[in-house]
């Protein structure tokens, strides 16, 4: 049955749930974050939310199981966000979504460098490019983008949604959705109408410079049964981060160093610009096609972090002594094709993603420390045997490519009887190149085939998962349903290339260690052949290692419906993370670590007043702890037992135009056995060789025990218009830096802080006009921090005969903005 409900059209499918489409004059990202005004953005609200404007109909569908449910009806925890909501939130990246998610935690370097976790799953992971895979699986619609890398940092326009599930999401999502999934949801185009809208924002960043966005779609109907969306966006950030004046002199040689070409102020600024075209198609009644291409550059000067030795900060400063920025470009393309055979709905979905990232690093600090401990400076002379300016610099080439297939089916969701499940497949690869540079050094000691490198990686990584998987929901009663998944995977992972210095530098390392035929090295055979090289621009082949295994992983799930307004579940499932390569030698590859999850949950509605949430303990086994070894290699190991208990809230109340909702969770994260230098049955680190890095009861790194949010917003009319004031207030609580006791106290917790937001605007059927000020009282919060120092001597003290201790530096939430912006609909 179809019909019209003031600005929408709704349908009542075979299940006999209302799902909302749009006439033409009504944009469709209004109508999919119509429900998200107003609702709460804690823990558990509607993913894929589209509401009918009656106070009645109430009912929302989701996805999150991969086939359409009212959100009431599913027991797991979700946090989401709709497009009008993004908006509204003044959402444009990746950092500013993740502050409204509660269990979500985001530790970056700089856009387009980010990590995701769920619920305290961290241990600290550097990111390093051949360590482990993230805890958080990230999907753009149905394709997974996850890349060692951290999320793509996808300029937020035109998404239908942000979905953010938590805890282990293995059943249905695999690899690396140990911790939780999120997935970022794009509209679709639409065939009821030509439509469209473009919108400017202008803003300045406090202490910092003038910013820019430029946007906008255009939907566009092309047949019967078809129709095209574009969408482009611009955005320029205006930097805040000042590279003041500095010199140094390095201890050995006496050899000066000025940064004065680089001095800048605001030289922090970034640009991110890109496009998206989709297609929908309906062949018939039965089966669509949906293609899509979709591509973003983002190019970024300067560090976005802020310097302090020790204690002592430079406020929003830091000394560089060699440029710094990346540029990041990525391209997808992606077909899901959707039908039914017979009764049973059926989804093939594919696509291909191309990713490369060039970046500049500063990596003078390890070079002056070094020098002054141990004289660094006297082992770098050019041809003639002059000593050189032992200054080093890193400049990184990235280039990924990965693919994915997925077939999967679904029985009649009316049936008492339900079941999902499929077949998926993707193979991801990482060609890493990273330049350590010291310029003019002599031949003998610069890596064969580079200008002037001291170091060299060129690896070739690649990653494959294959899984058959599956979901079955009975409904033993008119209230009470069991659910039980199970998962089949196999993961199949390689490593091979060059990594280290020349032959002529190090007689231990790098050329000295690349492998010869007969399993010898260099280093013990000269005379030996030499393997082929595996990867172009290597000098030889020092590693070419791989490891593969296949498991399954399990869901349990019984879900009671108390009434039409109260919902109760409890669930046990369980996420795994794929094992992985240890580039040294001498190291074996490191394996799997799992989580269970324990949950109990609960979905209630009182008339206007809503309170969902979940309390959970999660049981993190095999933990694939990494951390700097000897040389600065990384080194992961399956090296403990960690526990985390938790509880997640949201409560929203609406009466008129008034809402107010609010999120919180509590997590109490920490080890349960002692984490040892070298892994053993016992945990016992005072075995020969042994060292112990954290006693057991450590509390996990980055994520705060304590974070919330809470969004008050009141609509009113204004002549013909419609006004509206928000404000917005944030908490992140205080987390450690580090897991490993030594560590931490050297870099230092980071502090608990709160921001605040304010918007006030008008809008009618055609025009938008809003005023806003993000982190309004400009507080200073760190999202990650960092060294570059030697281990031994880190945080030991800078003094004028010993510079030994080390430049530290914090990256920032973005300083207070103001802005204004403009829209208009067509």
């Amino acid at each position: 049955m179809t019909a019209r409900l003031g600005a929408y059209l709704y349908q009542i499918n075979q299940q006999g749930v209302i799902v909302l489409t749009l006439n033409h004059r009504t944009k469709v990202r209004t109508a999919m974050a119509a429900l998200l005004t107003s609702t709460a953005f804690g823990v558990v609200v509607p993913a894929m939310a589209q509401e009918a404007a009656d106070a009645d109909s109430n009912v929302i569908v989701v996805t999150a199981q991969k086939r359409e449910q009212n959100l009431q009806d599913v027991p797991i925890a979700i946090n989401a966000i709709g497009n009008e909501k993004l908006d509204q939130l003044q959402v444009s990246e990746l950092q500013d979504v993740v502050k409204f998610l509660p269990s979500v935690t985001i530790q970056q370097g700089g856009p387009g460098f980010a990590q995701v976790y769920f619920r305290g799953v961290a241990s600290g992971e550097n990111a390093n490019h051949s360590a482990s895979l993230p805890t958080v699986g990230t999907y753009l619609d149905e394709m997974p983008i996850t890349t060692i890398q951290g999320a793509l940092d996808l300029h937020a326009y035109d998404l239908a949604r942000v979905e953010a599930l938590a805890g282990p999401q293995g059943t249905l999502y695999g690899a690396s959705s140990m911790a939780g999934t999120l997935k970022l949801v794009t509209n679709a185009p639409d065939t009821s109408g030509f439509y469209g809208s473009a919108g400017v924002e202008l803003n300045t960043v406090a202490h910092g410079d003038i910013g820019s966005i430029y946007e906008g779609f255009v939907n566009v109907p092309i047949a019967e049964g078809a129709a095209a969306r574009l969408v482009g966006w611009y955005r320029d950030d205006g930097g805040y981060i000042d590279n003041i004046a500095g010199s140094r002199t390095y201890a050995s040689s006496g050899i000066k160093q000025s940064n004065a070409a680089l001095v800048e102020k605001n030289y922090n600024d970034a640009e991110t610009y890109g496009a998206r075209l989709a297609l929908g198609i309906d062949l018939d009644d039965n089966w669509t096609i949906k293609p899509t291409v979709m591509g973003q550059v983002q190019n970024t000067q300067g560090s976005y972090s802020q310097e302090r030795s020790g204690q002592t900060k430079k406020e929003l400063q830091t000394v560089q002594y060699n440029p710094e920025g990346s540029r990041d470009k990525w391209i997808q393309a992606a077909l899901t094709v959707e039908g039914k055979i017979g009764n049973w709905d059926v989804t093939a979905t594919g696509g291909h993603l191309r990713r490369k990232t060039e970046t500049q690093s500063d990596y003078s600090d390890y070079a002056y420390f070094y020098d002054a401990l141990s004289g660094y400076g006297n082992y770098f002379y050019d041809n003639a045997g002059a000593l050189v300016n032992p200054n080093q610099y890193i400049q990184g080439i990235d280039r990924y490519k990965k693919s994915f297939g997925e077939l999967r089916v679904a029985s009649p969701a009316d049936a008492p009887m339900r079941f999902i499940g499929g077949l998926f497949a993707q193979r991801q690869s990482h060609n890493i190149e990273q330049n350590y540079i010291i310029d003019k050094i002599a031949d003998a000691i610069t890596v064969t085939g580079t200008d002037s490198n001291i170091w060299l990686t060129k690896q070739q990584r690649v990653d494959r998962d294959y899984a058959a998987f599956g979901e079955l929901t009975y409904d033993l009663t008119e209230k009470l349903s069991l659910t039980g998944g199970l998962r089949y995977y196999k993961f199949d992972n390689s490593l091979q290339g060059f990594f280290g210095f020349s032959g002529g530098y190090s007689s231990k390392t790098g050329e000295a260690a690349c492998l010869n035929t007969n399993g010898t090295t260099r280093r013990a055979n000269p005379a030996g052949t030499p393997v082929p090289i595996l990867v172009d621009g290597s000098p030889c082949t020092n590693v070419d290692k791989s490891t593969s295994d296949t498991g399954f992983i399990q869901k349990m799930n019984a879900t009671y419906k108390v009434n039409d307004d109260v919902l109760l579940y409890t669930t046990w499932s369980r996420g795994f993370r794929p094992g992985g390569i240890n580039r040294r030698g001498t190291l074996p590859p490191y394996g799997s670590d799992k989580l269970d999850n324990y949950e109990l949950g609960w979905k209630t509605t009182f008339g206007a007043f809503r309170w969902n949430g979940a309390v959970f303990q999660e049981d993190w086994n095999n933990i694939q702890l990494s951390f700097l070894g000897a040389n600065g290699l990384t080194e992961i190991r399956n090296a403990g037992v960690a526990r985390i208990r938790g509880l997640e809230m949201d409560a929203g109340y609406r009466a008129g135009g008034f809402s107010l909702n609010a999120g919180f969770s509590y997590n109490d994260a920490s080890i349960r056995r002692d984490f040892c230098a070298i892994a053993n049955a016992t945990f016992d680190c005072t075995t020969a060789g042994n060292s112990l890095l954290a006693e057991s009861g450590s509390r996990l790194p980055v994520t705060a025990k304590v974070k919330g949010n809470a969004i008050a917003r009141y609509e009113f009319p204004v002549a013909d218009w419609d006004g509206h004031v928000q404000f917005a207030v944030n908490h992140t609580g205080s987390r450690r830096s580090d897991l490993r006791p030594a560590q931490n106290s050297i870099k230092g917790n980071l502090d608990a802080y709160t921001t605040a937001d304010f918007s006030v605007g008008v809008k009618n059927e055609a025009w938008s006009i809003e005023a806003f000020a993000t982190n309004l009282f400009d507080t200073r919060g760190v999202v990650n921090t960092g060294v570059q120092c030697l281990e031994t001597v880190c945080g030991t003290g800078v003094t004028a005969s010993t510079p030994t201790g080390g430049a530290f530096y914090d990256v920032l939430i973005k300083p207070r903005v103001i802005g204004v912006k403009f829209s208009r609909d067509f």
